[in-house]
């Protein structure tokens, strides 16, 4: 069974930048589209930032221009992000679509790394 381990979230200032970290615990997962949600109590989880097998990118308009989503060649992928606003204070979570050498295509989600705004 695949893990998505989240790490690199925090306490942070505002205006301040974090990076984010999601890698997958089995070696031979091949990932091919990944996406960063966060959710915030008593919100619905939203998704913040994609990319695609190609690597194409795409962003909440919440975080455009702040946050960017980016990948290695293997089955990590990351989110930088700067100039944080209190409002994305949440629970930040991994989602990861791939495959294994037994496994067919299929989904996965990590457990979620906290990041905490403060003023």
């Amino acid at each position: 069974q695949v893990q998505l381990v989240e790490s690199g979230g925090g306490l942070v200032q505002a205006g301040g930048s974090l990076r984010l970290s999601c890698s997958a615990s089995d070696g031979l997962f091949r990932m091919d589209s990944a996406g960063w949600y966060r959710q915030a109590p008593g919100r619905r989880r939203e998704l913040v930032a994609f990319i695609n097998d190609m690597g194409v990118t795409n962003y909440a308009a919440s975080v455009s221009g702040r946050f960017t989503i980016s990948r290695d060649n293997a089955n990590t992928v990351y989110l930088q992000m700067t100039g944080l606003k209190l409002e994305d204070t949440a629970l930040y979570l991994c989602n990861s679509f791939g495959t294994t050498s037994t496994t067919p295509r299929r989904g996965y989600w990590g457990q979620g790394t906290q990041v905490t705004v403060s003023s």
